[in-house]
């Protein structure tokens, strides 16, 4: 039923749902990939939309920028609307082994948030995406003989991180990329039941100071795209 944050009827979201960050990336999938698409939400221009993508039910819809946003809106997604799948496509800053374009397919997510360990009653709790979703993924991936990789990532509270010797610690730990979601999302996964997974693609090196143009970021993105919807149908 609707919510304070999603004023969707109730059944407007299919089982499964792309999580961009940016709702604007949200309303380019719905437009460029989905069939006889709706728009279902509107507030705070957190625009979703459900539609069918080669016969399938799939949704879309902007997850906000952080983990508190994009915990906020998965936990709604899955208690009051029913979604059983959550996968978030987004972009991530790479670190040693990997390049510019590279897809990563989160397969856990470390954090210097503090939710998951208030999960846990002050322990560590580990989150961890789905494996099938993860799989099917990776499949669909290397069908487009796209250079996929499979890992860790870090999800930070911090876009200009104060602690810069915590780089080389990742590294040494061999996680693959810092974005700022998806530990949050798949903490509330764990724990109310749904599967998640992250598909990010490296458009800035940490290391070398590369970054996509927005030719490179445009075409990134249809080819995340594709794999997740090709994931979903799989």
């Amino acid at each position: 039923m609707p919510t304070i944050h999603i004023n969707a009827p109730e059944g407007a979201f299919a089982e499964t749902v792309l999580f961009p960050g940016d709702p604007l990336r949200a309303q380019f999938i719905a437009e460029n990939y989905l069939s006889d698409f709706k728009l279902v939400n509107t507030i705070r221009n957190m625009n979703g939309y459900t539609g069918t993508y080669k016969g399938k039910k799939v949704s879309v819809m902007g997850s906000g920028m952080g983990i508190p946003s994009c915990m906020l809106y998965a936990k709604e997604l899955i208690t009051e609307y029913g979604v059983k799948n959550i996968i978030r496509i987004g972009t991530a800053g790479g670190l040693k082994g990997t390049k510019l374009k590279d897809l990563v397919v989160v397969l856990s997510a470390s954090t210097d948030s503090n939710v998951n360990r208030a999960r846990l009653l002050g322990f560590d709790f580990a989150p961890a995406a789905d494996f099938q979703l993860a799989r099917k993924a990776v499949d669909a991936a290397k069908q487009k003989n796209l250079n996929v990789l499979t890992g860790s990532c870090f999800s930070s509270d911090f876009f200009y991180h104060p602690v810069p010797t915590l780089i080389d610690q990742m590294e040494k730990l061999n996680i693959l990329c810092i974005e700022m979601e998806s530990a949050g999302l798949f903490g509330v996964a764990a724990e109310y039941g749904a599967k998640a997974l992250s598909i990010l693609t490296i458009s800035d090196h940490i290391r070398s100071g590369e970054m996509m143009n927005s030719e490179e970021r445009q075409k990134g993105l249809r080819e995340m795209v594709e794999v997740a919807l090709e994931s979903v149908i799989a």
